[in-house]
C-alpha cells in the first residue's frame, strides 16, 4: 500500500496559517495537513522551496495561494518526485514584469520609512484591492487580511517582495508535470489576474481549472465554502488511491 502524502499549505504574501482558518476544518486528517512558514524564514523563493522539501519527509500535496503557489511550482521543478499534487490557488508562473518590479520597488522604499502605525496608513487604503467589490465592502474581512499583514511587519514585507523581484520562471518545467494539478483563479483577480491561471492551466498536461464567481484574489479568506467543496472534492483522490 502506497504510503498517504502530506499536504502542505503554503501561505501567499505576508500571510500566515490564518489564511487558511477556514479550510482547515475540511481538509482530509488522513493527509495531516500543516502549514509552512518557510517564506518567512527565507530570502529567495528557491530557498523557500528546499525548506518545504528539507521539513517534510516522503510524498507531498502542495496547496498554495498566491506567492505560496510560487514557491510550491518551485518545490515541483526542485523534486518533481516528492509532489504527489499541486492545488494553485490565484498564483503566477511568470517571473516578475518590469512594471511589477517596479511597484515592488516602489513599495519597499516605503516600507523602510514607516514602523507599525505608519505601515497601517500606507496599507489600508490598497488591501482592497485583494477583493472582490462585494467582499470589499465587508469591513471586517478586510480588517482581517490587514491585521495578517501588519503582524508580519515592514521587514517581512520588505524581504519577501524581494523575493518575488527575483523569482525564477516556472513555466519551463510545468509541461513536464505528471500529478494532478488544480487550478482556482477568482473571476475577478486584480493582482493575478485570470489569464495568468488559464496560462498555468494550459501547461500542465490534465490540469483542472476551477474559476471562483465573484471572487478577488483572497480566495480563501472571501469564497470559503466553494474553495472548500472544491478543494475537499480534489483532495480525496489521494486519500482514496493510498
Amino acid at each position: 500500500m502506497p504510503a498517504l502524502p502530506t499536504l502542505v499549505l503554503l501561505p501567499g504574501l505576508a500571510c500566515d496559517e490564518r489564511l487558511w482558518q477556514a479550510q482547515m476544518p475540511v481538509l482530509p486528517p488522513a493527509l495531516s495537513p500543516r502549514v509552512t512558514d518557510a517564506h518567512s524564514r527565507h530570502a529567495r523563493i528557491e530557498d523557500m522551496a528546499a525548506a518545504v522539501l528539507r521539513e517534510n519527509d516522503g510524498p507531498l500535496v502542495l496547496c498554495g495561494a498566491s506567492m505560496g503557489g510560487m514557491i510550491a511550482m518551485e518545490v515541483s521543478r526542485q523534486a518533481p518526485e516528492r509532489v504527489a499534487g499541486m492545488a494553485l490557488l490565484g498564483t503566477n508562473a511568470q517571473p516578475e514584469s518590469p512594471e511589477t518590479y517596479q511597484l515592488r520597488a516602489d513599495a519597499i522604499e516605503l516600507f523602510e520609512l514607516f514602523e507599525r502605525g505608519e505601515l497601517r496608513e500606507v496599507l489600508e487604503p490598497n488591501v482592497a484591492f485583494a477583493f472582490h467589490p462585494k467582499q470589499a465592502d465587508d469591513e471586517a474581512l478586510v480588517q482581517r487580511y490587514l491585521t495578517i499583514i501588519l503582524d508580519a511587519g515592514a521587514q517581512q514585507l520588505i524581504r519577501q517582495n524581494r523575493a518575488l523581484m527575483q523569482r525564477p520562471d516556472q513555466r519551463p518545467h510545468l509541461p513536464q508535470l505528471r500529478c494532478p494539478v488544480l487550478v482556482m483563479c477568482g473571476e475577478k483577480d486584480l493582482l493575478t489576474p485570470p489569464p495568468l491561471s488559464r496560462e498555468i492551466a494550459s501547461l500542465v498536461p490534465g490540469a483542472v481549472l476551477c474559476w471562483v464567481p465573484e471572487c478577488g484574489h483572497m480566495l480563501t479568506m472571501e469564497k470559503p465554502r466553494f474553495v472548500n467543496a472544491v478543494l475537499g472534492d480534489w483532495l480525496q483522490q489521494f486519500v482514496l488511491a493510498a
